[in-house]
């Protein structure tokens, strides 16, 4: 049995039976043939089932919105982005699909042979809570548009969005089988990795949880991509737009409660400017209103799960106790549900709890550092490589500073997100492999080349 939990006040949402070994079966044979099918569809045809999925996203936004703020308890507003994100990134590869499949022709030898790009197969995704739609769709879109099939075992703490997901992909039209929505134990992942049906894995979830599906996948030698977790750097250097960059930095530390692999997590800032930065990020932080996340003025809802709240706090008492200052919040609010404040740890330094782990809610820790050089060295002290951010007004210095960073992705003056156009993925314990872009849509294909010989 699933039970799904309201985290605004811990009631109970619904239950769910879970899916037995037969609809498990039924559904891996119906995706492996329903797949053979959809790869001899061209991608012309094949888009148009993307456009059909955004516009049935867009439709329902709504709906698909209260949907997540109930279950994981994203501010409305919020999870209403994230369902038009999601629509966007499937018109996106339904423009952009046919040009990233083409094939790619190569001269020698005066003949004129070619790379092409053919699906692999059913790929089964493991999805988290935190993004229950946008993990799936960005993923599924170039999946789809590629012409693979796919089978999505999602978090068990979001059931109503696992079939509303499904729900979505047959008003769309997808053809029957070639998705479908699991409800299962996570123990039964090891024996669908396994599958001979299931041809490769995309994972979006914690460190811990990639390593073990990471050998199961490479036991069976099939293809994976991690997107895992972070403890993403956020550099204020002394030259940087304080009142601009303290701005973006509580947006990118409190969006979705904190609870995204590539919020930022922890800010370097020079020394010279620490306490400017620090007076006006806890301005900002002050200005954020906790509450119902149904209502449309709420910037901090509760977090996901009990157990993921009391794990945080556990993690800022450590560095409290370390010798971290306490600028603001602390301690999980009274009352019902899982309410954790947004919280601020001024002069963090290595070693301390919240620069070694990943702090996965809205805690915020700030590093104070002497220059640019000991701000990308304490960077990129960590075991993760996700996102990380620069902020100087010296375009050109920063540019050199973000080559220098351990990451699969830098933005200056600007606050890490993803985006349908640019490749999205981390190195270290954050994973590999990349989703969006034309390199997203290229993990789930056999680079395939074919070789021509001159006629004769």
């Amino acid at each position: 049995m699933i039970t799904a939990i309201n985290p605004t006040d811990g009631s109970e949402l619904a239950r769910y039976e879970l899916h037995d070994d037969a609809f498990v079966e039924a559904a891996l044979s119906a995706a492996a043939e329903a797949q053979k099918t959809w790869r001899k569809v061209s991608v012309n045809e094949r888009v148009r089932l993307l456009h059909a999925m955004a516009k049935v996203l867009r439709a329902n936004k709504a709906r698909y919105a209260q949907m997540i703020t109930l279950e994981m308890g994203k501010p409305i507003v919020e999870a209403e982005g994230e369902i038009e994100k999601c629509a966007y990134n499937c018109d996106f590869y339904a423009e952009h699909a046919p040009q990233y499949l083409a094939d790619e022709p190569v001269r020698s030898n005066a003949s004129e042979s070619i790379v092409a790009f053919d699906p692999l197969g059913v790929v089964l995704a493991i999805m988290p809570w935190n993004y229950p739609f946008w993990q799936f769709f960005r993923f599924a879109a170039p999946t789809f548009a590629a012409g693979n099939g796919a089978i999505l075992k999602h978090a068990n703490n979001v059931p109503q969005c696992a079939l509303a997901i499904e729900e979505v992909m047959a008003e769309a039209g997808c053809p029957a089988g070639l998705f479908r929505t699991l409800l299962i134990e996570p123990q039964k992942v090891a024996g669908l990795i396994d599958d001979d049906r299931i041809a490769a894995v995309t994972l979006t979830g914690s460190t811990e949880v990639g390593a073990i599906v990471a050998a199961q996948a490479g036991k069976a030698l099939k293809k994976q991509v991690l997107e895992l977790g972070g403890s993403d750097p956020f550099i204020v250097l002394a030259d940087a737009d304080l009142e601009e960059a303290a701005s973006v930095a509580v947006k990118a530390r409190y969006i979705n409660v904190g609870q995204s692999c590539v919020n930022a997590k922890r800010f370097i800032v020079e020394e010279s400017i620490a306490d400017r930065f620090v007076e006006l990020f806890c301005a900002g932080v002050a200005k954020l209103k906790i509450g119902d996340p149904m209502q449309r003025d709420t910037n901090i809802g509760p977090m996901a799960r009990a157990n993921l709240m009391s794990g945080l706090h556990a993690q800022v008492e450590k560095t409290v106790a370390a010798g971290a200052v306490l600028k603001m919040g602390g301690r999980p609010l009274e009352g019902d549900g899982f309410y954790y404040p947004p919280t601020v740890l001024d002069r963090v330094t290595p070693g301390m709890t919240a620069f070694c782990e990943e702090t996965f809610g809205p805690v915020a820790a700030i590093i104070r550092v002497k220059n640019a050089e000991e701000a990308i060295r304490l960077a990129n002290q960590t075991e993760f490589g996700l996102g990380s951010a620069i902020w100087s007004k010296d375009v050109t210095r920063a540019r050199e500073l973000a080559r220098q960073l351990d990451a699969g992705a830098v933005f200056i003056n600007g606050m890490v997100a993803s985006d349908p156009r640019y490749p999205f993925g981390g190195i270290k314990r954050s994973g590999y492999g990349r989703e969006l872009g034309v390199y997203g849509i290229r993990e789930f294909v056999n680079i395939k080349t074919i070789w021509i010989g001159p006629a004769k």
